[in-house]
């Protein structure tokens, strides 16, 4: 076992996990736990996020919303729902996801099964310490078709290509908004009230289809 803290997150990672254990923690620690998992063949990292974690989670959600708000794009949010497939021995729990396009697969649906649904349409990680285990292979795996990935000071929008991430300026949900863009508004979240940055984002949404 292995124990990693800093400010942001704590994590702790086990080896030699089976699926069968990796189910029962999901099933014993219930949805409402404040830890994260994320299981690629056999290794199991248990993630708690701290403050300097949460705070931007928050801030994505909010701005995702806005933005789906501003450009009237139906929308179905997954949260941190657990997303795994037995079949390539892969789960993962996103800081958030969201369905878009494939928001009518979902509509309606009280739960998710990835071996019939498809995967959320966009994911958002948030590592500010590094993980051990690759992220990125186990989305890819699970079949999610963007994923925006914060460091706490850079962010990085990725699409899966013939599955693997090719990193990307534009997003491919929201075409109206860069990289660029959605990192300054990140940025000014640590020093600006989260009212007024809505507002200012919601603000830039409109000025931009006008």
């Amino acid at each position: 076992m292995l124990v990693k803290s800093t400010p942001a997150e704590q994590r702790t990672v086990l080896h030699n996990v089976s699926w069968e254990t990796f189910e029962a923690l999901l099933r014993d620690t219930g949805e409402d736990r404040g830890s994260r998992f994320a299981y690629d063949c056999g290794v199991l990292e248990i993630m708690t996020p701290l403050f300097e974690h949460e705070n931007p989670k928050i801030q994505f959600d909010r701005l995702i919303f806005a933005l789906a708000v501003g450009l009237e794009t139906k929308i179905r949010s997954a949260g941190s729902t657990t997303l795994k497939r037995k079949t390539i021995t892969k789960g993962i729990e996103p800081d958030t996801c969201y369905y878009i396009q494939n928001e009518p697969a979902i509509r309606g649906k009280q739960e998710l099964d990835l071996k019939t649904d498809p995967a959320p349409d966009l994911a958002v990680e948030i590592d500010i310490t590094s993980s051990s285990v690759n992220k990125l292979n186990i989305y890819a795996a699970l079949g999610v078709a963007e994923l925006w990935r914060y460091d706490g000071e850079v962010l990085k929008f990725y699409q899966l290509i013939e599955s693997e991430y090719i990193e990307i300026k534009l997003s491919i949900a929201f075409p109206l908004i860069s990289v660029i863009d959605m990192n300054r508004f990140i940025q000014q979240s640590k020093t600006m009230d989260e009212i007024d940055l809505v507002q200012s984002f919601s603000a830039w949404v409109r000025g931009k289809i006008a």
